[in-house]
């Protein structure tokens, strides 16, 4: 059991992806698909379940202590502006750049050229119709904008603990910091409170994330056992542009943030978020991996508590670089199985909307491909278009979706590591040391 304790919990939690992986496949093409499904659904998805529940239990009182306690660290409120202006254009930008890759890949391969619809029974259809109408917002994008600006502001705190309302959380605990800080003597205790806190949410942390290469073997093995590789076989075109989309994202904007802006060496960073990506890759939820996002980012990168503690968060709710290249891709997906013509200047509307939609979309599996119907609508897809190409893709998603949240976090940790270096809150011999393979 020590050397088990010894050995780098990413190289723990790999052994855990391919061990699962390999489970779900073996059982899917031995068993055949139906009792696999039956199989791992009973007997892998608890166990995967319960490591989800574990890291979202985590995830509110670790954004409220561990962002306090950062804005009292930072000793001065003029920070957050500096801070938060900074992280806020890098994750604009990132994501600017994230759906052009999309688009690339999209015009490059062609996912959408000769692709039968007719795929989507009826079934399927009506069901997607059902999703939409409980997730379609209402007015104009203008509207939806004000409307999002406005939710950010909690009409009553508690109520937002209890739904989780990431954004809504931070805001009051930004607020509070600033409150604490300015009591002076007075909010000492505070002070003192929220820092013992943050030590023991991130001792808590720790220890869950002990329990990664279980519950990630388990997701894996269910994931692999339920779907398989059918996608590859239906959406082969797809899912190869949109994991390629990522990839060269990740490696060459992130890769460019961090060895190209901050000189900084690529291996000790990819090899600092693994631990974070693979949790990712398994649960598909960007708030699910905040937990270890913010581990990692101060264990294995060296970045500062206020850094971690206020721009992960922030980064885990409105920067989605995977999300919005999907949207670019989804978007000529459609228009090639659709045969809608697209001119140049759509390219741009589809980069300024994909940013949009993405923003604030919450870190949940497959909410990404439900907000794509703002995306379509602006190619020129009819209603009925829409939820078609949308009941083609939601069975298969979830393949995609691993690939978008790995992404996201990826991207939340190259633009946290910018902001740390610009701040003076990095510290390099942390991020610079050597980790035996």
């Amino acid at each position: 059991m020590k050397g088990w304790f010894a050995i780098d919990l990413w190289k723990r939690v790999l052994v855990g992806l391919v061990v699962g992986t390999l489970i779900g496949l073996a059982l899917r093409y031995g068993l055949g698909p139906e009792r696999a499904g039956e199989f791992v659904t009973t007997w892998f998805k608890p166990v995967g379940d319960a490591f989800i529940n574990l890291i979202r239990m985590l995830v509110v009182p670790l954004i409220f202590v561990t962002l306090v306690s950062g804005v009292l660290a930072m000793g001065d409120p003029k920070r957050l502006g500096s801070l938060g202006g900074r992280a806020l254009a890098l994750y604009m930008g990132t994501t600017m750049v994230a759906i052009c890759f999309g688009l690339l890949m999209g015009t490059l391969v062609q996912p959408g050229a000769g692709f039968d619809t007719s795929i989507a029974s009826a079934a399927d259809i009506e069901e997607t119709r059902s999703r939409l109408a409980v997730n379609a917002p209402a007015g104009s994008v203008g509207e939806q904008l004000v409307r999002t600006l406005l939710s950010i502001i909690p009409s009553n705190p508690v109520d937002a603990f209890a739904r989780g309302d990431v954004l809504q959380i931070i805001f009051f605990a930004i607020l509070l910091g600033v409150g604490i800080m300015m009591t002076g003597e007075m909010g000492k205790p505070l002070e003192k409170l929220f820092n013992s806190g943050a030590e023991a949410m991130m001792k808590l942390t720790l220890i869950v994330m002990e329990t990664a290469p279980f519950g990630v073997l388990a997701l894996m093995a269910w994931v692999m056992g339920d779907r398989g590789l059918s996608v590859l076989t239906v959406l082969g075109k797809m899912t190869l542009a949109h994991y390629t989309a990522c990839i060269l994202h990740m490696l060459f904007t992130y890769g460019f943030i961090v060895k190209g802006v901050l000189r900084l060496p690529l291996i000790p960073f990819f090899r600092g978020v693994f631990d974070a990506q693979m949790v990712a890759f398994s649960t598909s939820s960007s708030n699910a991996t905040l937990p270890m996002s913010i581990s990692c980012a101060t264990k294995n990168l060296g970045i500062g508590k206020p850094v971690a503690s206020s721009v992960l968060p922030l980064g885990a709710t409105i920067n989605m670089d995977g999300t919005a290249l999907y949207q670019g891709l989804i978007a000529l997906f459609a228009v090639q199985a659709l045969g809608i013509p697209i001119d140049p200047g759509m390219y741009v509307t589809i980069i300024i909307m994909s940013t949009l939609v993405s923003i604030g979309t919450a870190g949940v599996p497959s909410v990404s491909l439900l907000l794509a119907t703002t995306t379509l609508s602006i190619v020129g897809a009819s209603p009925d278009q829409i939820v078609l190409i949308i009941a083609v893709l939601f069975p298969f998603d979830r393949i995609l979706d691993m690939m978008r949240t790995v992404t996201n976090i990826t991207g939340d940790l190259a633009v946290s590591t910018a902001v740390a270096k610009w701040e003076g809150d990095l510290d390099e011999e942390v991020f610079r040391a050597t980790d035996p393979v």
